[in-house]
C-alpha cells in the first residue's frame, strides 16, 4: 500500500464543463521550484489519499499542466473523469469528490520535455502544428497562452492547433482560442467525432488525426495558410497529445510528407537514415504502442511509404 500523501496544495476553483471533464485550478503552498516555475508543455504529478477506502492507500498522477507560467498564484489542469480506470484506486475518481478548498498533494517542480525548446528547439521559424485529441489540449494551451502573458498582442500566426473532441461541449477552452484566433492570428480548428448527437454543429466533423487523410489534407493546408504540398518538414513541425489513436494515425498519415518521429523505438522500427532531423513529436497519456512495430506487414508498407516522402522532400 502506497504511503499516505502529505497535503501541500489547495484546490481553489472547479469549473465542471460536463460530469466527467473538469477544469481544476490548484495554488500549492509554495511557488513551484525553478524561475520560471516551469516551462509550457511540462507536467507535475498530483496525488490524494483515497479516505474513504484508506486501505487502498494513495495514488499519484502527472498532469500536463493548463495555465501559463507567468500566471501566478494558481496552476491549471483540464482533467476528464477516467470510465474504465486501469487500477482499483484512480485518482480522477477522488479528484471528482474534491470542492475548492479541499487538499492534496502537488510535486513541487515541473518536469517533461514536450516543451518547444525540448522538441523543435528555441525559435524554430517553422509553423508548429499542433495536434490535441480532449484533455490533450493543455500543454498547447500551456504554450499559447504564455505567449499572451508576456505580450498581449503577439502573433500566434505561427502555431496551428487543431483540437478533437467527441461533442461541442467538450471542446474545452473553445471561446478563449477562438478569441486568439480572431485578435492574435492562431490558426486554430476544432472538430467533433460524434455531430450525429449535436444536431445543431456546423463545424468540421471526424476525429482530429482525419485533418491529415489524403482527401483532406490539401483544405488543411488551406486552413494553416501552407501552399498546396506545403505541410512538409521544411515549413512546419507537428507535435501531438492525446491518446494512441491519434497519435499512431497522425503518425502514419503523415509519413507520406516525410515527417519523422523523434521516438527511438519507432525510428528504428522505420529504418529511419541515420542523422535525419525529427519533426514529429508526441506526449501519449496511455500505455498502448501508438504504432504496433510487430506487425510486419504494416511496418513494411510504413517504411516504404517513409522513404517515398522522404525523398520528396
Amino acid at each position: 500500500m502506497a504511503k499516505p500523501l502529505e497535503y501541500n496544495a489547495t484546490l481553489v476553483e472547479r469549473v465542471d464543463l460536463t460530469s466527467a471533464l473538469t477544469i481544476f485550478k490548484i495554488r500549492p503552498d509554495e511557488p513551484l521550484a525553478g524561475e520560471p516555475a516551469f516551462v509550457p508543455g511540462q507536467y507535475v504529478t498530483l496525488g490524494m489519499n483515497n479516505e474513504a477506502h484508506p486501505d487502498l492507500g494513495s495514488v499519484r498522477r502527472p498532469m500536463s499542466i493548463a495555465s501559463a507560467p507567468e500566471e501566478r498564484g494558481h496552476v491549471e489542469f483540464y482533467i476528464r473523469w477516467v470510465k474504465h480506470p486501469e487500477s482499483d484506486n484512480p485518482l480522477t475518481h477522488l479528484l471528482w469528490r474534491a470542492g475548492a478548498g479541499d487538499r492534496l498533494f502537488l510535486r513541487p517542480k515541473a518536469v517533461g520535455k514536450f516543451t518547444l525548446p525540448g522538441t523543435v528547439g528555441d525559435g524554430d521559424p517553422r509553423l508548429a502544428v499542433m495536434v490535441a485529441a480532449g484533455t490533450g489540449l493543455a500543454p498547447f494551451l500551456s504554450i499559447v497562452r504564455s505567449e499572451l502573458q508576456r505580450d498581449p498582442s503577439a502573433d500566434l500566426s505561427r502555431y496551428g492547433l487543431l483540437h478533437g473532441a467527441s461533442y461541442p461541449v467538450d471542446l474545452g477552452y473553445r471561446g478563449e482560442l477562438e478569441a486568439m484566433r480572431d485578435r492574435n492570428g492562431l490558426r486554430y480548428l476544432c472538430t467533433i467525432s460524434r455531430p450525429g448527437e449535436a444536431k445543431d454543429w456546423t463545424g468540421d466533423v471526424g476525429r482530429v488525426e482525419d485533418y491529415f487523410k489524403a482527401e483532406r489534407i490539401a483544405a488543411l493546408e488551406g486552413e494553416l495558410d501552407l501552399p498546396p504540398g506545403g505541410l512538409e518538414p521544411t515549413r512546419a513541425t507537428i507535435l501531438i497529445c492525446g491518446l494512441q489513436g491519434t497519435i499512431g494515425e497522425t503518425i502514419k498519415r503523415t509519413l507520406d510528407r516525410g515527417f519523422v518521429p523523434e521516438n527511438r523505438k519507432l525510428r528504428r522500427a522505420l529504418e529511419v537514415p541515420e542523422g535525419t532531423e525529427a519533426s514529429l513529436f508526441f506526449e501519449q497519456y496511455d500505455m498502448v504502442p501508438v504504432i504496433p512495430i510487430d506487425d510486419a506487414e504494416l511496418m513494411d508498407q510504413l517504411r516504404r511509404r517513409l522513404r517515398a516522402g522522404l525523398a520528396a522532400t
